[in-house]
């Protein structure tokens, strides 16, 4: 795996990641924060604004891993890559929005 392939299949994992609770909350109908809100990853965006996000993110993180390079879910060093950016982006995610929601 060449390194810019790794950095992609990083970055791809952590927008997956981040995809998730913008996505869920948007889906049932919850606001959270965002960065449209005010003030920006604090206030709170509607539902739409939350599944339109995390839609993106999938997006992007689908295009990182599947667009560059050639990400190979059996691969081990791949899927650890991409997992370790997931680990790293949901870690700090629990520890920003559970300022909010008494998760620290």
């Amino acid at each position: 795996m060449r390194f810019k392939h790794g950095i992609s299949y990083f970055f791809g994992g952590a927008f997956l990641a981040n995809a998730l609770p913008h996505f869920i909350s948007g889906l049932t109908g919850h606001p959270f924060q965002s960065p449209f809100a005010s003030p920006p990853g604090q206030g709170l965006s509607t539902a739409l604004v939350n599944v339109l996000w995390g839609f993106l993110n999938l997006v992007i993180g689908y295009l990182l891993l599947l667009k560059v390079g050639h990400f190979e879910p059996r691969k081990t060093s791949h899927a650890a890559v991409a997992g370790a950016g997931a680990l790293l982006m949901a870690v700090m995610l629990s520890q920003a929005f559970g300022r909010f929601y008494g998760g620290l």
